[in-house]
């Protein structure tokens, strides 16, 4: 398993929840970050995105109220949601947009999902 994603659940209207995306040294260190974001029915949308160098981007739809940030010396990226509404209910997936260019490789990596409920 190249991405490890954890710290979904269960979190009311307005509360707060961080999401973990664990992920090898070489694949951190090559790779732009991303949290993606799927319901049933609809395609998968990034929410969040972080590169090598911690320049990040986010969707309309969540753009001042989440956070994505880095911790290279974890090996480890995080989503943090703040004032979650139920439309944030879903499946979010960690993702890594790897690039190396010395062997050279590129390759997309995904985490297994986990799952946000905004309820109350």
């Amino acid at each position: 398993v190249q991405l490890q994603a954890c710290g979904g659940g269960l979190v009311q209207p307005g509360g707060s929840l961080t999401l973990s995306c664990a992920a090898s040294r070489r694949i951190l260190s090559h790779s732009t970050m991303e949290w993606y974001r799927q319901v049933p029915g609809k395609q998968r949308e990034m929410v969040a995105s972080i590169t090598r160098t911690g320049a990040t981007n986010y969707a309309d739809s969540v753009k001042g109220r989440f956070a994505i940030s880095r911790d290279n010396a974890k090996n480890t990226v995080y989503l943090q949601i703040n004032s979650a509404k139920p439309e944030d209910t879903a499946l979010y997936y960690c993702s890594a947009d790897f690039l190396d260019v010395v062997t050279p490789e590129a390759a997309r990596y995904w985490g297994q999902g986990t799952q946000v409920t905004v309820s109350s």
